[in-house]
């Protein structure tokens, strides 16, 4: 035994599990009476947030909720659905936040495999839960939120929330976690095949990234979120708890429209917000009379693909400053971030799109990430060029897969957890991801990455959406296939030729979609284009 381990051991005063609860707990002492939430007419103060997140955790645990018992909840961005990021843990629950886009067969699937005892749910969201509540074959407690801004629906539980709050205690002496290591939330992955899979989140994990997200964003007690991205996404990609850690205040939407969107920009004085690229296409493309105008500039986080160069240059017209982070739900959401270099600052914006088109580092909460040679299992070369798969590790990566112990060891082979992303790594230390392994095109031997045609696509003013894919070809053995929807102002005017000649001029001739089709694309609950189904359709084209 060295010196260091004589008499030097752990106790309560020198170690506490990390909990991201005690966010609330310390902000609620410093700043009772200073705006948590806002959710419509309503404002809660910090002190008030405490209150009733420990009345939830109390009236939970008189119903026997403990440790390791699955709450689940169907909710909106809403007050309701905050307070149960906190009284859910603080009961030892854990909180399984349900997609309520997802159908009614999904529903009951993701209840019985989380083997869920409780479940919260928003009367807006009582016509799929109640088609979903006839599948479920185990027993549970049902509670409907009844807020005031649902619209329509009917109640399905044997009491309302706010009754559920009356049952419990504002002093409740909370349950803080004997280990960090043990599960706070369930999270189910948009798998596009098969049943999604139930990626089990810890309290290390959920703290740590809390704390980065307030680190990456330059998060403070002046921050106003707007609630754009949905808290059942990645827990709000843990931004549900770091706004708490900061004492920010939390402001809820209901519906993600631009018409909601612009009005409390401005009168809440919004700093910070998140969004998939679709958030940032809809208030680009927002009618004239809904783009109000605000003083501040707007901070807003994207994940998912690059922002295309039109796209922060439009942003940036209307009042917003873009960042653009990478992750999954197995990360906790965001995992890397394009860190912006003070060199950039006087780059064209072309130059600047560039840069910012690529995932970057990162975070300084994870430990590493790296683009690795799947097979050799060594770091690629950081020439720009040479593809491998990003891998990451550190304590914000997910405990694994609920009950699906092959799936969990096969994404952690080596000691890496293996995204499923293709990158390469630039001479400055800067990842990028290229394509999903699936999403790759080989035409004539040759790899194409879809995402580097799409970033083209985007830059075209008339288009809006855009996503590739690879058509079967005789010849080629595949050639890349366009799906195109036109901006809402270029009517019937957009063609297939001009689309093509638009490509032709920016990208090599092997890389250009031979077939271009327009409409509507498919998407996922939660927004992301779902090219397996495109892919389907260029089957038959």
């Amino acid at each position: 035994m060295n010196i260091y381990e004589q008499h030097l051991g752990k106790n309560k005063a020198n170690y506490q599990p990390l909990n991201p609860i005690s966010f609330l707990a310390r902000s609620a002492r410093i700043f009772p009476n200073k705006p948590a939430v806002i959710h419509g007419q309503r404002i809660y103060t910090y002190q008030e947030l405490y209150d009733r997140s420990r009345c939830l955790g109390s009236a939970l645990r008189r119903r026997g909720i403990g440790i390791g018992d699955t709450v689940a909840i169907m909710s909106p961005n809403t007050n309701a659905m905050l307070e149960a990021h906190y009284g859910v843990p603080m009961c030892g629950g854990v909180l399984n936040a349900l997609n309520y886009r997802l159908d009614a067969a999904s529903i009951a699937f993701i209840l019985q495999h989380g083997e869920a005892k409780l479940l919260l749910t928003d009367r807006e969201y009582s016509p799929v839960i109640k088609k979903a509540l006839e599948i479920y074959d185990r027993e549970i407690t049902v509670i409907d939120i009844d807020d005031e801004l649902a619209e329509g629906g009917e109640r399905l539980g044997e009491t309302d929330y706010e009754s559920l709050l009356d049952e419990g205690c504002r002093n409740f002496d909370w349950l803080a976690p004997t280990d960090e290591w043990q599960a706070i939330c369930l999270n189910y992955t948009s798998g596009t095949t098969g049943n999604p899979k139930g990626v089990v989140f810890h309290y290390r994990g959920a703290y740590l990234n809390a704390l980065g997200n307030a680190m990456v964003f330059q998060l403070d007690s002046s921050s106003v979120y707007l609630w754009t991205l949905p808290m059942f996404h990645c827990n709000g990609w843990t931004f549900t708890w770091g706004i708490t850690a900061v004492s920010g205040t939390h402001v809820c939407l209901r519906k993600v429209e631009p018409g909601y969107i612009f009005p409390m920009i401005r009168d809440h004085r919004i700093t910070h917000m998140c969004g998939a690229p679709i958030v940032l296409n809809m208030l680009i493309h927002a009618p004239k009379d809904v783009k109000l105008e605000f003083e501040q500039t707007v901070e807003v986080a994207t994940g998912g693909a690059a922002p295309p160069s039109q796209v922060i240059s439009e942003m940036e017209k209307i009042g917003f400053n873009v960042t653009h982070l990478y992750g999954l739900t197995e990360t906790y959401g965001p995992a890397t971030v394009c860190a912006w270099q003070s060199e950039w600052d006087d780059l064209t914006l072309e130059q600047r799109a560039s840069q910012m088109a690529r995932q970057g580092v990162h975070y300084p909460t994870l430990e590493d990430v790296k683009v690795i040679d799947p097979q050799t299992m060594e770091p690629v070369p950081q020439d720009g060029n040479t593809m491998g798969e990003l891998m990451v590790r550190g304590n914000t990566v997910m405990r694994g897969y609920l009950k699906n112990p092959a799936a969990t060891n096969e994404s952690f082979g080596g000691g890496w957890y293996h995204t499923g992303d293709l990158g390469v790594t630039h001479p400055d230390g800067y990842i990028e991801v290229r394509d999903r392994s699936k999403d790759i095109i080989i035409s004539g031997g040759e790899n194409i990455s879809s995402l580097e045609v799409e970033d083209v696509l985007y830059g075209h003013p008339k288009i809006m959406e855009a996503a590739v894919v690879a058509r079967p070809d005789e010849k080629w053995g595949e050639t890349p296939c366009a799906f195109v929807t036109a901006a809402p102002d270029a009517g019937d005017s957009l063609t297939a030729e001009e689309v093509i000649s638009w490509c032709r001029e920016k990208l090599a001739s092997y890389k250009v979609p031979k077939t271009v089709v327009f409409g509507d694309l498919p998407k996922t609950s939660t927004g992301k284009i779902q090219k397996f189904v495109l892919r389907d359709q260029a089957k038959d084209i």
